[in-house]
C-alpha cells in the first residue's frame, strides 16, 4: 500500500527557463547608452543559454562535487592535482566561448568593457566560482602584454576562445588560465609584511629567472597554468614574478600544494595553500615595483568584484519576485502584501542601483584618459567595491528569507548567501576600500574635482543629492579626520554616485524611490524593507525590475 498523506501545493521551484537579458531592461539600456549595442546578440544569446534549467543544474553540480586534492600519482610521484567535476569545466568552457576573458583588451570598439560587464553580471547570475579563474587572466592580460617574451608565449591562448582544462606545459596547450598570489599568513592585505624570497638564477632583473621560497595563504584557482605572485628579493624589495605550473624544461614547478581550503562559499572554485620549494619564476615589471604591479591587476579584479556582487543582487532580486508572485499566503501571492512589497522593491532598488554603477566604473576603465573617467575609476571603484558587496551579504540573506524554510535548504538561494561574503573580502577587504578611497582622494586632487563636477552634473540639481554631494566636499576638506570616517564617506560616496546615475538612466518611479529611502530617510538601511512604503510607486518599481 502506497500512502499519501496530503497533496502537494503551494510549491513553487526556483525561476529557471528565462532569459537573463530580455528580462532585465536596465542592463539593455546600459549597452545602448555606451554604444555596445553591436553586442546585444551575442548577449541575448548567452542570456538564454544561462536560463536554462540545465544552468543552473550545472551550477549545482559544481558546487555539490567540490574540487578534490591528489597530491600523488598511483606511483607516488607529486603531481599537485586539483580535480574538479565536469561542470565546473562545462561552466569555464561556456564563458571562454563569449571572448569575455580577453573582450576589454583584443579590440578597441566602443563599449567593449559595458559588453564585458554584461557577460560577467549574466554569468555571475548562474554561478559565481567560475568568475574567479576569468577574472584573474583577464586581469593579468595587460601586466603580461608588457612583457615580450612571456607575451610571445601566451597571447594567443589567453585571447583564445577554448577551454583546454588538461595540465599540461604551456606549448602544448590551446588557452591558459593565470591566478595570482599575494597573501601570506602573518601579512594579510599587508602585502609589505610578505617574507616569500626570490633568488636571481642569473643576471636577475626584469625578465630575469628566479628562485623562489616561502608560501602563499591563500592561492585561489590552483590548476591555472600561471600565477603572478609578489616576493621579496635580496635587498627586501617586493618585486612580481610569472610563475607558471610546468617549468620550460618540462617538468613540474615546485608549487607544492599543502592543502585545500574549506570554504563558506564558492564551493566549485579550489582555494590552497602552497609552498614554493625553489619554484622557478621570472620577474616582471620594474624590479622593486612589485606591489604597484599586482595592484594593478586587482584595480580590475576589484571592479570585477563590483560587477559581480551586482549580479548576486539581481539574482536574489529577480528570484524573490518570480517567487512571491506565485506563493500563496494568508489568503493572497505574498507579492501583494504590503509588508513583503517593502521587501521587494528594496531588493529591486538596490540591485538596479548596483548595475548603474557597475557599468558607469566600466565606461570609466574603457575611457580613463581624462581626469573625470579617472575619478570614477580610481575613486569611486573602492567605494563601490566596499559598499555593493556589502550589500549583497545583507541582502542575499533577505532574498533566502522570501523563500522561507525552502531558502535554507540547499538550492540557488542558499548558495546565493554563502557566495555573497567572498567580494567583500577577496582583493580587500572594507576597511582595505575605505583607505585605498581616501589614499586617492589626497593623490588625485584634479580627478575628485572632475569626479564632483560630474556627479553634479548628473544630479539635475536633486536638493538631496546636492546635500550629499556638499557633504562629501566637507569631509574631503578635513584629511587628518577622514580615515575613523571612512565607512561613512565610502557609503556616503557610493550612495551619492548611484542616485546620480538614476536620475537621469532610470525611470523617474525608481529614482524617487531611491532617493527617498537612500537619502532623504533617516531610518533607512537598519534592515531591509524599513522604508517608507507610502513614499513609494511600489508596482512600477517592481515590474522594472521583472517585467510580470
Amino acid at each position: 500500500m502506497i500512502w499519501q498523506t496530503h497533496e502537494v501545493s503551494n510549491q513553487y521551484e526556483e525561476l529557471a527557463d528565462y532569459s537573463l537579458y530580455d528580462s532585465d531592461p536596465a542592463l539593455r539600456e546600459v549597452l545602448l547608452r555606451a554604444d555596445a549595442d553591436w553586442a546585444e546578440a551575442g548577449l541575448r544569446a548567452y542570456g538564454e543559454r544561462l536560463g536554462k534549467a540545465d544552468s543552473f543544474e550545472l551550477a549545482e553540480q559544481a558546487n555539490r562535487h567540490a574540487p578534490e586534492l591528489r597530491a600523488f600519482d598511483r606511483r607516488g610521484r607529486r603531481v599537485d592535482q586539483v580535480d574538479s567535476h565536469p561542470a565546473w569545466h562545462q561552466l569555464l568552457a561556456l564563458y571562454r566561448e563569449q571572448g569575455l576573458v580577453s573582450m576589454p583588451f583584443d579590440n578597441e570598439r566602443t563599449g567593449r568593457w559595458s559588453a564585458t560587464m554584461a557577460g560577467i553580471y549574466l554569468h555571475g547570475q548562474v554561478e559565481a566560482g567560475s568568475l574567479c579563474p576569468a577574472t584573474m587572466t583577464q586581469a593579468g592580460i595587460p601586466l603580461l602584454r608588457r612583457e615580450p617574451a612571456l607575451w610571445a608565449l601566451l597571447g594567443d591562448k589567453l585571447f583564445s576562445r577554448v577551454h583546454d582544462s588538461r595540465d599540461l606545459p604551456l606549448e602544448r596547450k590551446t588557452s591558459a588560465w593565470i591566478g595570482m598570489g599575494m597573501t601570506e599568513k602573518q601579512g594579510g592585505s599587508d602585502v609589505r609584511a610578505n617574507t616569500t624570497q626570490a633568488t636571481p638564477l642569473g643576471g636577475g632583473g626584469r625578465g630575469g629567472e628566479y628562485r623562489l621560497r616561502g608560501h602563499k595563504w591563500f592561492w585561489s584557482a590552483p590548476m591555472c597554468d600561471a600565477h603572478l605572485v609578489v616576493a621579496k628579493t635580496a635587498d627586501g624589495a617586493p618585486c612580481c614574478f610569472y610563475v607558471p605550473r610546468w617549468r620550460p624544461d618540462g617538468e613540474r614547478n615546485a608549487v607544492r600544494i599543502q592543502r585545500l581550503k574549506d570554504k563558506v562559499g564558492n564551493r566549485s572554485n579550489a582555494g590552497c595553500e602552497v609552498e614554493f620549494q625553489d619554484a622557478w619564476g621570472v620577474m616582471i615589471g620594474e624590479e622593486g615595483r612589485g606591489i604597484p604591479t599586482i595592484i594593478e591587476m586587482a584595480g580590475y579584479t576589484r571592479l570585477n568584484c563590483v560587477i559581480g556582487s551586482a549580479a548576486l543582487l539581481r539574482q536574489g532580486a529577480v528570484q524573490s519576485l518570480a517567487y512571491a508572485r506565485r506563493r500563496m499566503a494568508f489568503g493572497k501571492r505574498l507579492a501583494e502584501q504590503p509588508l513583503m512589497r517593502a521587501v521587494l522593491a528594496d531588493l529591486a532598488l538596490e540591485s538596479e542601483a548596483a548595475l548603474q554603477l557597475a557599468a558607469r566604473l566600466s565606461e570609466a576603465f574603457e575611457r580613463d584618459d581624462v581626469p573625470a573617467q579617472r575619478g570614477w575609476k580610481r575613486i569611486v571603484t573602492p567605494a563601490a567595491k566596499f559598499w555593493v558587496c556589502k550589500r549583497a551579504v545583507e541582502l542575499s540573506g533577505e532574498a533566502m528569507e522570501v523563500f522561507g524554510g525552502n531558502g535554507y535548504v540547499d538550492g540557488p538561494m542558499a548558495r546565493l548567501y554563502r557566495e555573497a561574503p567572498l567580494n567583500s573580502i577577496w582583493e580587500g577587504s572594507g576597511n582595505v576600500m575605505c583607505l585605498d578611497l581616501i589614499r586617492a582622494l589626497q593623490r588625485e586632487p584634479e580627478a575628485w574635482q572632475a569626479l564632483l563636477e560630474d556627479l553634479a552634473v548628473l544630479s539635475g540639481g536633486d536638493p538631496a543629492l546636492a546635500a550629499a554631494l556638499a557633504q562629501l566636499r566637507e569631509l574631503a576638506a578635513r584629511p587628518a579626520e577622514l580615515e575613523p570616517l571612512g565607512r561613512r564617506f565610502a557609503q556616503l560616496l557610493a550612495l551619492t554616485a548611484q542616485g546620480c546615475l538614476l536620475t537621469p538612466y532610470a525611470p523617474a518611479a525608481l529614482t524617487q524611490g531611491f532617493l527617498a529611502s537612500r537619502l532623504s530617510d533617516g531610518q533607512w538601511g537598519r534592515v531591509a524593507g524599513a522604508l517608507d512604503a507610502s513614499r513609494l510607486r511600489i508596482e512600477a518599481i517592481l515590474q522594472r525590475a521583472l517585467p510580470a
